[in-house]
């Protein structure tokens, strides 16, 4: 290489990782409109939290198929990639196969980035064809449709040209270490099982176009790596990198336990002691702004809720394993996630639009884009939580908003006002006073 490919190639990493951390930098501030909320209780769990998960991907396994394959995408991925640490250092400083020094350790490595590689394109025409040809229901449901619906093949093709390029640059530069003259500075490195197959189709190439194709290969998979690093802004595979922080900061308590407002614990409390004074309490300044029951925007919901929207993979697991959803009610807590993370871009776009300041739009993620209707759908069974193969949790955004309905806007359904007048009323949820709720045991 010239300096001057040296060049070009440090400012595709400039602009590649320049963009990428601008964009990293707008989801740590949109994160942040949450509310604040305390997640490093237990690092021991939380730690073992994310081996296990993110890392070690067994909640992805629960369907052994699916599992098995993203599985081999996931190491493809992550394993391949430690030869871009290489091909920087090469494209820097005009070296070729840097790290050729290791000897049987590099081959080693290349052999099985090739292997790897080979399975990853396996895997990706499996995912296309269960997505495309077999359109399993919940890749099909209505809740997906649009960029989200596409995105998730066009993350399927990036896959299968990153991995041909690779396979290619391999082959080529295999043919370029079996000739002689003036490419010495291909030193004959690594180990082909899979590209050693493909090097015959430059046979009767002369060795110029070969080094020309090589290097065509070498750009075109570099700069599709960096396309794809800054592509995952806008994808549901942020998850990639998002997948770590989340389960680590999962809520660790048991799926059935909901956390109770500060707020009202109090007022419980003292409503139950004896010696409490409700007049002794300082009174609160008069420009105080009391705290809002529940969420009906982002800002409502705290910053772990926001991260869950971040990182929600849109797979559907969540929604095929919805009772409600099942039996044809219109929540989809895949939705729910997807709603949640639009607007926060929504928001994100109106804060970069007045120069960091959100001016309201009269717009809220409750009625806008989540109805009541879903809302009141839930059964709050957690079986989305359950399923979600990162610990997200569709269902707390689902309660804190149902909270917002009920104490703030007293917009129960029904029966659910009534059940809450007879506990008031009767201390029971039946309609009868508690003088008759024995009268049973005197029927015949």
């Amino acid at each position: 290489m010239s300096y001057l490919d040296n060049i070009l190639f440090a400012v595709l990493l400039i602009i590649g990782f320049g963009y990428f951390f601008i964009s990293i930098k707008k989801i740590k501030r949109n994160i942040n409109l949450g509310i604040e909320v305390d997640r490093n209780d237990n690092p021991g769990a939380r730690w073992k939290n994310m081996a296990m998960i993110a890392m070690g991907q067994s909640k992805m396994v629960k369907r052994p198929i699916a599992g098995a394959l993203h599985v081999v995408v996931y190491l493809g991925f992550i394993i391949i990639n430690i030869e871009l640490l290489e091909i920087i250092i090469d494209g820097l400083f005009g070296t070729h196969r840097v790290f050729a020094f290791l000897g049987s350790t590099y081959d080693f490595l290349i052999g099985s980035f090739e292997i790897l590689a080979v399975l990853v394109l396996v895997a990706v025409v499996i995912f296309w064809i269960r997505r495309n040809v077999i359109k399993l229901r919940r890749f099909v449901m209505g809740d997906l449709k649009g960029f989200p619906k596409n995105d998730a093949n066009y993350i399927l093709y990036f896959e299968v040209v990153l991995m041909t390029l690779f396979l290619l640059m391999d082959a080529s530069d295999l043919h370029l270490q079996n000739v002689s003259g003036g490419f010495s500075h291909f030193i004959k490195a690594g180990s082909f099982p899979i590209s050693q197959f493909i090097e015959p189709i430059f046979n009767g190439m002369s060795n110029e176009l070969v080094m020309l194709l090589f290097e065509v290969f070498w750009w075109l998979h570099i700069a599709g790596i960096l396309v794809f690093m800054n592509y995952l802004y806008f994808s549901k595979h942020l998850h990639i990198l998002l997948a770590f922080p989340n389960t680590y900061f999962a809520d660790l308590n048991p799926l059935g336990r909901f956390d109770n407002l500060e707020a009202v614990t109090k007022e419980v409390k003292m409503m139950m002691d004896p010696n409490a004074d409700p007049f002794a309490a300082a009174p609160a300044p008069e420009d105080d702004v009391p705290s809002k029951f529940g969420a009906s925007d982002i800002q409502d919901l705290n910053w772990v809720q926001l991260l869950n929207a971040y990182t929600c993979t849109e797979c559907g697991r969540c929604t095929s394993a919805c009772p409600a959803n099942i039996t044809g009610k219109k929540l989809s807590p895949r939705k729910i996630m997807m709603d949640t993370r639009d607007r926060m871009e929504e928001v994100g776009k109106n804060i970069d639009a007045n120069k960091g300041v959100f001016i309201p739009d009269n717009k809220t993620l409750l009625n806008d884009y989540i109805t009541a209707e879903e809302l009141w759908a839930c059964t709050s069974c957690n079986a989305c939580v359950e399923e979600c193969p990162v610990n997200i949790s569709p269902l707390s955004i689902i309660m804190d908003m149902r909270r917002y309905l009920v104490m703030e806007q007293s917009a129960a359904p029904m029966p659910l006002n009534a059940m809450m007048t007879n506990i008031e009323n009767n201390g029971a949820p039946w309609q009868y006073s508690q003088q008759d709720r024995l009268n049973w045991k005197n029927e015949n």
